[in-house]
């Protein structure tokens, strides 16, 4: 059971280290382990691009996007004028490939973003784009294997929360999550731990009286995921 800081990714303490300077929660990372193996059997090398992201992390993220200072992209990869948009438009604009903080997946050491680095050199930086994990992209054959052994139950525990698009986060084909500990953390997440979280942040988060005109909203679409996402509920 984790505390509240560290399912808002305000506390480490709970994971372990893995390849790559990576950390996820020690029985994810095993279980990545394994899922590893299988692929490597199959002939990929399944590599993570990214795994825990502090609360930190992610405020700067977001507060960067909020003011215009990092790019904000459409589902067509075109940049938004962010800006230019009403608050309410900006945060949707900004939920639809980026988490809120103190909600993103990545804080609680269950969620991962993975390649195949035998599809590409050893320099190549993955974009953990759209076009990398499409029909034909560079890390489509390696999603089609995991694709098929979820569906035969056989992924050692890991789906996609993210998997289809049902109007809030965009599919995401790289992330993965380990169910039986990932459910549990979900079902954690609060209006008042997440004001809370804010609160105890030195630094102002933006947008948060927008956001938290509109908070019950903005969780149900763009945070909660339907039940059906995997076995493990």
């Amino acid at each position: 059971m984790l505390t509240l800081d560290q399912i808002t990714g305000r506390d480490a303490a709970h994971l372990v280290a893995v390849a790559g300077g990576h950390r996820l929660q020690a029985e994810a990372a095993a279980a990545f382990a394994r899922l590893q193996v299988a692929a490597a059997d199959a002939g990929f090398q399944l590599a993570v691009a990214s795994s825990y992201r502090s609360y930190e992390r992610q405020r700067v993220i977001w507060n960067g996007k909020a003011a215009g200072e990092r790019p904000v992209h459409n589902d067509a990869g075109n940049p938004v004028a962010i800006l230019a948009l009403p608050a309410v438009e900006r945060i949707r604009a900004i939920l639809r490939f980026s988490a809120l903080p103190g909600t993103s997946r990545h804080h609680w050491g269950t969620d991962l973003d993975v390649y195949d680095a035998a599809a590409v050199a050893a320099d190549y930086a993955p974009q953990l784009s759209p076009r990398e994990v499409a029909p034909g992209g560079l890390f489509d054959p390696l999603h089609c294997w995991l694709d098929a052994r979820m569906a035969a139950g056989e992924s050692h525990g890991f789906y996609r929360p993210y998997g289809v698009d049902r109007g809030g986060v965009a599919p995401e084909r790289w992330h993965l999550s380990y169910a039986p500990l990932a459910v549990t953390c979900a079902g954690r997440l609060s209006e008042d731990l997440l004001r809370m979280c804010w609160d105890c942040d030195s630094e102002p988060l933006l947008l948060r009286k927008e956001l938290e005109v509109r908070l019950p909203e903005l969780l149900a679409q763009y945070v909660e995921v339907p039940l059906d996402w995997c076995p493990a509920q």
